[in-house]
């Protein structure tokens, strides 16, 4: 673990150095991910006998966090990829066999694992315009054909869109609509990329749209099973909900490097009211790093467990908020000249902001931990499905 940190931790410096650039211009930084393959960083989650690095959640959210002290854009198409191989290897022998899960499933899944690990990486598609991320309100469809799946729909927020090498698409059963699946579809044809992305923040994520009139093999169902996104949703929230809070933290560290930056070049630091906020925007991330380890631990110790989920809750609903109230306070103490396009801090702000608006947002995240402390079931007590 110790090793992808420290190397996270040296390839940061280079991810800084290239991203006023791609965030000034829109781009992808795919320079970043050359250097993450190289380092064979995108089998961080695969299995070591799959050829990975066999991390768990915890290496993960450590190793997130420095890349985003370097891009947080970066660190966010980053957490997809990861996201996707760290659901894929946790599936469990003992799992597998729960959900129905056929050998010859799980022999799919193991290949796309060792594509990781030799330097593949995948992209989400999940959301869809007017209905987020919610998997049960998606609109994106598909039917089984000799050979495999004809998928057809279209998605948005797509983070690496027209440069992964696969892509984990949610759609429904067209016969029954209640059915939410997910299936790896390679890029190649079939696959339209729409250049929709032009946003507040995390501008070189190349959220684009992404249209899909596909067929894919059989084998592209993940787990084999129709019916099992809702189920891994519930069982491994982690992944949909937490996995963005260590970027977050690594983007609230990075804007109080910045501020520290600034403040010294300019011999600032002796205003009390400027001191007052770094040490604030100081603990106020050290929490915030604390509650994602904390949730990071307990999923690798009892994944799905119930108190386990309410901490990854809290993970997202800290991490995102923490970020944009720190990056806005540092931002204030560095002055006006911190807010001309292409400092450090304008892009850090901008970025930080974003945190809170990742499904699920925060205020669904407080939802959810209200509905918990009052004793309900905060998966299923709401007026919308959380999913």
């Amino acid at each position: 673990m110790m090793q992808a940190v420290q190397v996270a931790r040296r390839l940061a410096p280079r991810f800084a150095a290239r991203a006023a650039g791609h965030d000034r211009d829109g781009t992808f930084p795919a320079d970043d991910f050359r250097d993450l393959r190289e380092a064979g960083l995108f089998g961080l989650m695969v299995p070591r006998d799959l050829g990975g690095l066999g991390a768990g959640f915890g290496e993960y959210a450590a190793v997130a966090t420095e890349l985003a002290r370097g891009n947080g854009a970066t660190a966010l198409v980053f957490n997809m990829h990861a996201s996707v191989t760290g659901a894929l290897g946790a599936v469990t022998e003992e799992l597998a066999e729960a959900l129905g899960v056929p050998d010859e499933a799980l022999a799919a899944r193991d290949r796309l694992l060792r594509a990781a690990a030799d330097g593949s990486w995948y992209a989400v598609a999940m959301s869809e315009r007017g209905a987020g991320a919610r998997l049960s309100r998606l609109s994106t469809v598909y039917e089984p054909v000799d050979g495999g799946w004809r998928i057809k729909g279209s998605k948005t927020f797509c983070s690496g869109a027209g440069h992964a090498d696969g892509y984990l698409v949610a759609a429904r059963s067209a016969a029954d609509p209640s059915v939410v699946s997910q299936f790896l579809v390679p890029a190649g044809d079939g696959l339209t990329v729409e250049e929709t992305w032009d946003s507040l923040g995390m501008r070189s994520t190349s959220s684009h749209d992404l249209h899909l009139d596909v067929t894919v093999p059989a084998d592209r169902l993940l787990g084999g099973v129709e019916g099992l996104a809702l189920v891994i949703a519930q069982l491994m929230p982690h992944w949909l909900v937490a996995s963005y809070a260590a970027v977050y933290v690594g983007v609230g560290r990075a804007a109080i490097d910045a501020a520290v930056e600034h403040l010294n070049a300019r011999d600032l630091g002796g205003l009390p009211a400027v001191r007052a906020r770094l040490g604030r925007a100081d603990a106020a991330v050290a929490a915030a790093d604390l509650v994602v380890a904390e949730a990071a631990r307990r999923v690798d110790e009892a994944p799905g467990d119930a108190e386990t989920n309410r901490w990854v809750w809290r993970a997202k609903l800290l991490a995102g908020t923490t970020a944009a109230e720190v990056a806005a306070s540092v931002l204030e103490a560095a002055g006006t000249g911190a807010t001309r396009r292409g400092h450090p801090l304008e892009r850090l702000y901008r970025d930080a902001r974003c945190g809170s608006l990742h499904p699920a947002t925060s205020d669904v995240c407080a939802d959810w931990l209200g509905v918990a402390a009052l004793g309900g079931d905060p998966d299923r007590d709401s007026s919308v499905p959380r999913w």
